[in-house]
Order: C-alpha cells, then sequence, then structure tokens
C-alpha cells in the first residue's frame, strides 16, 4: 500500500499523468450564467468521500491533497474540514498557487510515495516542490481576470493603462501581480526566458507552459525556454484547463516552474 495523492482539476494534471502515476482528482465547478462562466469550489461532502476512498485504496497510509489556493477557492478550507474527518491521515498543503505549480508538487509527492515514502516524506516532498516554484501569467487582455478579482490592489488600478501592452503578470500569495511590460509577443515570451534563467541559478528547471486556446503561441514560448534553459530541464506543454480559463480569457498562457533550489523569488 503507498500513500496517496489528491489534486484538484485546477492543478492541470492530463489524464496520461494522472495515470501513470495514479493521481486521485476531484473536478472543480464550471457554471454556466448570464453574465457567462463562473466557478464554484468543492464541498467538505465532495471531499472527504474522495479522502475516503483514496484511504481505502492505500490501506490507511495517508493522503495528502493539493488544492488551488485559497485566495482562488473555497476548495482549501472545505478541504481542511474534510480532513478533520480523518485526524492525523489527511495533510492538506496550503499550496497558495494554482495550475502546473501545484500539479508538479502532485507529481513529486506520487513518484516518491510509489518509491515507498511515508506520509510526513510525501507531504514535505509536496511543500517543498511548491515552495521551488513560480507562476507567471502572459495576457492579451486583462478585462477577464480584473473582474475575476485575481488581481493584486495596484495591478487593478493600473489594468487600463496596461490594455496597450502584453502584460506579465507574476502569483504572489494568491494574487497577481505586475511582473512586466512588453509590447509584442515576442518580447513578453523573451522577458520570461529572462525571469525564469535569473531564478534557475545554472540549474535544470522543470517548466509546465499552459494556454487558453494559442496553442502555436505556447509551443513558440515552449521552444524559446528549451533553446536557454540548462541541461537537464524539462519543458512541458498543456492546455488551461476550463477552471482558470475562465478567468483568464482566451489567449493568456501560465508559465508555472519548479527550481532546482528555493532561491531568490526573480520580480
Amino acid at each position: 500500500m503507498t500513500v496517496r495523492v489528491v489534486v484538484d482539476s485546477a492543478a492541470g494534471l492530463s489524464e496520461e499523468l494522472l495515470r501513470e502515476l495514479d493521481i486521485a482528482v476531484v473536478d472543480l465547478h464550471v457554471m454556466d450564467g448570464d453574465e457567462g462562466a463562473s466557478t464554484s469550489g468543492l464541498t467538505a461532502i465532495e471531499l472527504a468521500a474522495c479522502y475516503g476512498r483514496q484511504l481505502e485504496r492505500g490501506g490507511d497510509d495517508g493522503v495528502v491533497a493539493l488544492h488551488l489556493s485559497k485566495s482562488f477557492s473555497s476548495t482549501w478550507s472545505a478541504a481542511v474540514q474534510a480532513a478533520g474527518v480523518f485526524p492525523g491521515n489527511v495533510r492538506v498543503v496550503d499550496t497558495n498557487a494554482a495550475g502546473m505549480a501545484v500539479g508538479a508538487a502532485a507529481m513529486a509527492a506520487a513518484t516518491i510515495a510509489r518509491e515507498g515514502a511515508d506520509l510526513d516524506e510525501c507531504e514535505e516532498m509536496a511543500r517543498s516542490t511548491i515552495e521551488r516554484s513560480e507562476t507567471w501569467l502572459y495576457l492579451s487582455q486583462l478585462d477577464d481576470l480584473r473582474k475575476s478579482g485575481r488581481l493584486s490592489t495596484g495591478t487593478a488600478v493600473l489594468s487600463a493603462a496596461l490594455l496597450a501592452t502584453k502584460p506579465i503578470l507574476r502569483l504572489h500569495e494568491g494574487k497577481f501581480e505586475l511582473a512586466g511590460k512588453t509590447r509584442t509577443q515576442t518580447k513578453a515570451f523573451a522577458k520570461l526566458a529572462e525571469l525564469v534563467m535569473e531564478r534557475a541559478e545554472d540549474l535544470p528547471v522543470f517548466a509546465a507552459v499552459q494556454h487558453a486556446e494559442c496553442e502555436d503561441a505556447a509551443e513558440q514560448l515552449a521552444e524559446t525556454l528549451r533553446e536557454v534553459l540548462p541541461n537537464g530541464s524539462r519543458v512541458l506543454v498543456a492546455p488551461l484547463v476550463d477552471v482558470l480559463a475562465v478567468h483568464t480569457g482566451s489567449g493568456a498562457i501560465g508559465l508555472s516552474v519548479v527550481f532546482s533550489s528555493q532561491g531568490r523569488p526573480a520580480a
């Protein structure tokens, strides 16, 4: 039996990766309304049912649960409530992250779980991976993200002025803040590569490029990264899941990177 790893669908893991690493996923809710699509967090009942099933599968070796940042969703607080049903057996990690930063932490924890790591070791691996990660977002427009309330106050105030640029945002403490402004997509991708290289310190990284209906642009960014990243780095390209794309709008590209060392965050 092994420690089980649970994520929600915002982690962005493909069906192939979920099967390969035997990670359980619970789908967040995307709802259509009069003012467009919106999202809803998972309930404690839904999560408790999932955790219970995974404990049965893992022989009570424990569950590491990784969910979308509590700044973005009520799912985290529901997860903490659900974990209380299984004292000590379910560890809910406060990710303060989104997308493949969460997905990468789940992959890392699940990998060592399959090698026989115990619950404490799997939880620590997930936390370490999150702490070594950074997430940036490149947008062609800010309207959807501003309406969702996911921009920091300062960036929201500047949003009108940023419309003429190609803004690069950095996820920091649950909010997106401005990390750079460029005039063209090519310059934006060069800036993103620069930000990653500054933090990488010549050590290999895991990078995931996620896109909202702009695969060609995502592949272009991935190729830019492959050309400059240290040897041993891995770059993955995947669609941005619906539950996140609802808030970013089409044309958005997310870049999540896990670094070899914690280091100093790139601004």
